[in-house]
């Protein structure tokens, strides 16, 4: 049975050439259009992941991360004489001007945290220190915004919301879900970078419980001591933002509707081609009945053409889809390609042919062997 699923598939090299292509696009624009999901995911979030808090503190009814208004320092004291709680520190999260070269500006989200509790640092730190952050007017930059910024790297003196500000430190892959970069900076510069805020205001306050405290009632106790504000665990403030940038927004629907059409081009062209080479060997899959062939050998048969033809598409487009997310790798909005993606393509390209191959086994099936002996 391999052997003639094997004839079948190569009988007519240009209608295989066709069924490949048809499998190879399918499946690079659904890994592609994937990988963009999951960036999306990634950094739609990312300071929040990766703040160290447990529990965040808000203004009520923000929509996500970067939509925080100021909070008054005094709700910290509060937040402080809660039990279970270890540590409170302010955190900024705002948008502020860059002024570039040209004269014009560039949205950039300021971040400002406090070195001395450690939640909200940048991460991924390959020049410069969190040290050297403390000096004033000191700020840290993802080197892969550099250029859309106007600036060289360490040592250029730059101009934020009007303020002298100076490059003293460098991230890498600090990717912002909006494009906008992230400036990373101490709490107390970030003050004078955000017009909005008086002194003795923030935009989030980040909570670090003590060890073994049950968060979630820490929380509730965080919630009755202060109405006003929202209380947020780290995961839910990471999904609240997720949800608005990637599905709110439309971006995350877009891509995933992307995936799918890849998923029904494949289906259509696999299908048309997987039939049409059932038809032209359809004496030959009558000549097996006659012999004696079970309607399980039928599907045998055409399930391997399938499947044959899933591991040579899936084989040249993860290689092409590869190629695409490598040359990403270095940019604004990367491709994400992690192995359990490939493995979960390489899964929908089996059931893709093989989905597509039902039309074919019905023919095939309901073939009247006296065909064979008819002129």
């Amino acid at each position: 049975m391999g052997i003639l699923a094997w004839k079948n598939l190569f009988y007519d090299k240009v209608r295989l050439a066709v069924t490949l292509v048809g499998i190879v696009f399918s499946l690079v624009l659904m890994l592609v259009q994937f990988g963009l999901f999951l960036n999306f995911v990634e950094t739609a979030a990312n300071v929040v992941d990766r703040s160290g808090a447990d529990l965040w503190l808000s203004a009520p009814d923000i929509p996500h991360v970067n939509a925080g208004t100021p909070l008054l320092e005094a709700n910290r004291w509060k937040a402080l004489q809660v039990p279970g709680v270890e540590r409170v520190d302010r955190y900024i999260l705002a948008w502020v001007p860059w002024k570039l070269p040209s004269g014009s500006s560039e949205a950039v989200m300021i971040v400002g945290f406090s070195p001395e509790g450690g939640m909200g640092r940048p991460w991924n730190i390959v020049s410069g220190s969190i040290e050297a952050l403390k000096a004033e007017n000191a700020v840290m930059v993802d080197e892969l915004y550099l250029s859309k910024l106007g600036v060289k790297g360490i040592g250029d003196t730059v101009e934020i919301s009007g303020r002298r500000a100076k490059i003293v430190g460098l991230t890498h892959g600090i990717r912002s879900f909006t494009t906008s970069p992230y400036i990373f900076t101490t709490f107390k510069n970030a003050l004078n970078y955000t017009p909005v805020l008086q002194p003795d205001e923030t935009i989030f306050f980040l909570v670090k419980t003590k060890p073994g405290a049950d968060i979630e009632a820490v929380k509730r106790a965080l919630q009755e001591r202060l109405p006003n504000l929202d209380v947020y665990t780290n995961r839910e403030m990471s999904r609240k933002t997720q949800v608005y940038w990637v599905l709110e927004t439309g971006a995350g629907v877009t891509t995933m509707a992307g995936a799918l059409l890849g998923l029904v081009v494949g289906i259509v062209v696999v299908a048309q081609t997987i039939y049409a080479a059932t038809v032209d060997h359809i004496r030959e899959f009558g000549t097996l009945k006659a012999i004696g062939a079970t309607n399980g050998r039928i599907y045998q048969v055409i399930l391997l053409q399938a499947a044959l033809s899933a591991a040579m598409g899936y084989a040249v487009a993860i290689s092409i889809a590869k190629l695409i997310a490598d040359s990403t790798s270095s940019g604004n909005v990367p491709i994400l390609l992690p192995p359990e993606v490939a493995v979960a393509a390489f899964i929908v390209a089996l059931a893709m042919c093989m989905g597509a191959s039902v039309i074919s086994i019905r023919k095939a099936t309901r073939i009247d062997p006296a065909l064979v002996f008819r002129g």
